[in-house]
């Protein structure tokens, strides 16, 4: 038996966890309802955002590692990777969290 917590109750703990820091959270894609890839899109005021993904390590856990970086002269960049993401996995949930620190939010979470 699989110990990971099912996607969706991962989701909303992560959401609020992001109100309680003074943030808003929002899935903007759902996934897969138990086993989800989980992907995190932190900015603060629509600005600096970074993609986080969660990833498996060879010690077994599962970190949120940042994926993509938004790139100042391609704005859309950012989008078009979770796009593709996506399509190369269906069952991929994304959240979307404004939020003042997102590596400091991220480095929180339990992994």
């Amino acid at each position: 038996m699989d110990a990971r917590l099912p996607a969706h109750l991962e989701v909303s703990a992560i959401i609020r966890l992001v109100e309680a820091a003074g943030g808003f959270a929002v899935v903007t894609a759902k996934g897969e309802r138990d086993a989800g890839t989980i992907l995190i899109l932190t900015f603060y005021r629509g600005e600096n955002a970074v993609l986080f993904e969660k990833m498996p390590q060879l010690d077994g856990s599962r970190p949120f590692l940042a994926a993509k970086q938004q790139n100042p002269k391609n704005h859309e960049e950012i989008f078009e990777y979770i796009e593709r993401r996506k399509q190369q996995d269906p069952d991929t949930w994304v959240l979307e969290a404004d939020i003042a620190d997102g590596a400091q939010f991220i480095a929180s979470l339990p992994r």
